[in-house]
């Protein structure tokens, strides 16, 4: 009778703990993609890439219901070149995420390596949810992620919700690092409508060459009109990295990583500011296929003569609620000093360089399917 009441108890036992364990989902996505890059200087260029829309990778996350209204998280997750399938970045092992949070009633913390506030809203930004060729805003660079991340998550209250971070500089003294990276972003979503803000701020070094702040402003606005819906965006940041390889090489504030999260103050690059207005709408023919258009400018508010516009038309068609195929039609001009080239959710492999984007019109086409698990 003692066993059994043991073994009972036991099974009891096990049931419990295994109530206890927290939901742990293995996901990821292959993202590949036929591309083709054409310049007004007669070069061209075609090869499979990684990731027009999202880049691919491999992912854990876990969530454990502590009760009351609370939750543990955590998220590990690593870029691939699915093409090649080496690590997007062969020095981490999680290069795109690596944090733990606590979800509460009044909203959810997080610390480690995360996604900007800026990359979140990406969706919001145009019908390619700011990834593809044609998009200006990605061509010029989003800053995507940061280590040693602080971040706060309010819960959404009449419609707006709030997200704070702060990237530590980790410096023994202010004079020896920058001042850290700091972000702030209001999201608003009522029916149709959404529209917000997601800014980023770096202060330079004390001992820097040039005071200005590293900034990058969005601001956006959706309508969801039925069919599909319109997108409005604009930009206005001082960060010129991203794709930056001719004329607009600028190692500014990195857009995934930078060494103490520090912002040097020594690139002159840094007074220069740009302005990007850019404007899309989709509609849907079927619940399988919808189908796209955008618009962009960017101009360089120093008078330098160093910004581009251009845009695209293109289409998804969704096989099922995980596998979609897509094609896009890109161009873009880059003004007489300008030197930025395509990109998409990652820098393509096969991508023109220098003489052959300085000044230069670019024409890129891009089929693919993207899986989703």
């Amino acid at each position: 009778m003692k066993r059994k009441i043991f073994a009972a108890c036991s099974l009891a036992g096990c049931s419990v703990f295994a109530q206890a364990e927290p939901n742990v989902t293995l996901y990821g996505d292959i993202d590949q993609y036929l591309g083709y890059i054409h310049s007004s200087s007669g070069a061209s260029v075609t090869g499979l890439n990684d990731g027009a829309i999202l880049r691919s990778r491999l992912g854990l996350r876990g969530v454990e219901e502590l009760g009351n209204g609370y939750q543990a998280k955590f998220t590990l997750e690593q870029g691939l070149n699915a093409n090649t399938g080496a690590a997007a970045d062969a020095s981490r092992l999680f290069d795109r995420q690596a944090w733990i949070g606590m979800n509460t009633p009044v909203g959810e913390f997080r610390v480690g390596r995360q996604n900007t506030a800026i990359f979140f809203i990406g969706g919001a930004i145009d019908y390619t949810e700011r990834t593809t060729y044609g998009s200006l805003i990605n061509s010029f660079g989003v800053p995507s992620r940061y280590d040693n991340d602080i971040s706060y998550k309010s819960p959404r209250m009449a419609g707006f919700q709030l997200d704070a971070h702060y990237a530590m500089t980790e410096t023994a003294s202010e004079s020896v690092g920058a001042r850290g990276v700091y972000q702030l972003a209001v999201d608003y979503s009522n029916g149709p409508y959404r529209a917000g803000y997601a800014g980023l701020w770096a202060k330079p070094a004390a001992q820097a060459a040039f005071a200005d702040k590293v900034v990058y402003h969005n601001l956006y606005a959706d309508y969801d009109y039925g069919g599909g819906k319109l997108y409005f965006a604009y930009v206005r940041s001082n960060n010129v990295t991203g794709n930056a390889n001719g004329n607009n090489a600028a190692a500014i504030l990195n857009n995934v990583s930078i060494p103490n999260n520090a912002f040097s103050g020594n690139n002159a690059n840094v007074q220069r500011m740009y302005n990007i207005y850019q404007v899309s709408a989709d509609y849907r023919l079927s619940p399988q296929l919808r189908i796209g258009a955008l618009y962009g400018v960017m101009k360089d508010s120093s008078g330098g003569g160093a910004g581009a516009q251009g845009g695209n038309v293109g289409g998804y068609y969704d096989l099922s609620k995980r596998t979609t195929l897509y094609s896009f039609a890109n161009y873009m001009k880059n003004d007489a000093n300008a030197g930025f080239r395509f990109s998409g959710s990652a820098g393509p492999t096969a991508n023109l360089a220098g003489a052959d984007i300085n000044g230069k019109s670019l024409i890129g086409l891009q089929a693919g399917i993207l899986h989703r698990f």
